[in-house]
């Protein structure tokens, strides 16, 4: 818009006092509008390097959580919250963990994966067993290239016997599985259905108080109470008449929790009646800064961080991810896999750190001179009191209890001791998500 509201005659906008110009005075043309309307803020965002860009976009639910701060920031092509005008992330960590709190995590890619190959090319593009997966499960899983390399982690939503939904990070992955449909054949269809379809997390320890207060379901669906982790259902807010959702036990948060899926025309209502049933349980929003705390403590990996394209599943800590032994039909990246397996060279550890001074995210660790790896995400555990983090170690020294130092500066002239310790940090058996 600004190139249209400010244009000159002269492409290039010299001076007027140059002879480029003709020493003439560069024409300006100004359009005026009402002091009323507002201009949001935007920078462009390729799906892939080799896509148009497109301008930020806001949520389905961004006009609710503007309610309550101003800060937002460019996340995977949407305005997400930083943080609310609040006392900062640490209040809305410890609502979290004690209270319940509520995010947009609308910028989350989905994908209808539909058609009677629909399951067969799940089965080849992702390292978990689908067959396994009955309508109603969920199950988190990885997507790897032929060399091993993740293209991203994500869960499969079996809404039917042939119609699936991929739920990622980015959008590459959808484009790799429409590429394999086409590459082999199959009648399957893999399509973005991510600007219709936006989604808030509800977690913490009164999450189900909270959504089963305004979760109505039919008989023949789960009721909200009685959903089991990593499941979903089909409900309405409030009653029959209600807006349609989707509500999955799934979350990023280390909590017992919840995920509630609408399209973006009905977000505010569905926001709206969780933020009411919310205020007796003292509900508050959560922001990308505390959600980093929460995730890092509970040892969920991030992309471009704990993984890239470069890491397999093993060296990014969810080998739990790729069943080599149950699974015996062939995936994309079997072989490089098990090699890799057998053969490690990285792997993803825990760490705490014997000092109050902030560790960043790819500083190296070192066991006297040489490097040995380099911190992924790190935190300071408002739980704990201590620093902690995620990092990527050579197997030579990573056993745990190993004593190690993170470089500062340029690795050599500061070093802050730490220790290798097991992962999660924070309630290493699950018992909370799975309460």
């Amino acid at each position: 818009r600004a190139v249209t509201d400010l244009v000159c005659v002269s492409s290039a906008c010299p001076c007027d006092i140059d002879a480029a110009n003709g020493w003439n005075p560069t024409d300006i043309h100004v359009r005026t509008y009402s002091e009323k309307e507002l201009f949001s803020k935007a920078v462009a965002f390729r799906m892939t390097p080799d896509a148009d860009p497109q301008m930020t976009k806001e949520t389905g639910f961004h006009t609710c959580f503007a309610r309550f701060t101003s800060d937002f920031t460019e996340y995977n092509g949407y305005w997400l919250a930083n943080r609310f005008n609040n006392d900062g992330p640490i209040e809305e960590y410890w609502a979290c963990r004690e209270k319940a709190v509520v995010m947009d995590l609308s910028p989350l890619r989905k994908f209808e994966v539909t058609g009677p190959d629909a399951e067969n090319l799940l089965q080849y593009c992702v390292t978990r067993n689908i067959r396994k997966l009955s309508p109603g499960q969920v199950v988190y899983t990885a997507m790897c290239y032929e060399h091993g390399g993740m293209i991203d982690d994500g869960t499969v939503y079996r809404l039917d016997q042939d119609n699936f939904r991929w739920v990622g990070g980015n959008d590459v992955s959808g484009l790799w599985m429409r590429e394999q449909a086409e590459k082999l054949g199959l009648k399957a269809w893999v399509r973005s259905s991510t600007d219709q379809m936006h989604n808030i997390a509800v977690q913490g320890p009164h999450s189900r108080d909270i959504l089963k207060k305004i979760i109505w379901t039919s008989p023949n669906r789960t009721p909200l109470e009685d959903l089991e982790w990593f499941r979903f259902t089909v409900g309405r807010i409030g009653d029959f008449h209600g807006v349609p959702v989707v509500v999955s036990r799934t979350g990023y948060s280390g909590e017992l929790g919840y995920e509630v899926f609408c399209h973006p025309r009905d977000a505010e209502t569905v926001f709206d009646a969780v933020w009411e049933a919310g205020q007796e349980y003292e509900l508050a929003p959560l922001g990308l800064e505390a959600l980093d705390m929460v995730r890092v403590e509970a040892g969920l990996i991030f992309a471009d961080y704990e993984f890239s394209d470069q890491t397999d599943p093993f060296e990014a800590g969810i080998g739990f991810t790729v069943p080599l032994k149950s699974k015996d039909e062939d995936f994309i990246g079997r072989e490089a896999l098990k090699r890799r397996k057998e053969n490690p060279a990285r792997k993803l550890v825990g760490l705490e750190i014997a000092s109050n001074e902030p560790v960043g995210n790819g500083d190296c660790i070192h066991v006297g001179r040489p490097q040995i790896g380099e911190v992924t995400s790190s935190m300071r555990s408002p739980l704990l009191k201590k620093n902690i983090a995620l990092a990527r170690i050579d197997v030579a020294h990573a056993e745990l209890g190993t004593e190690v130092e993170i470089g500062k500066l340029d690795g050599h002239i500061k070093r802050l001791p730490a220790k290798i310790v097991a992962f999660p940090h924070y309630d290493p058996e699950k018992k909370r998500p799975r309460s």
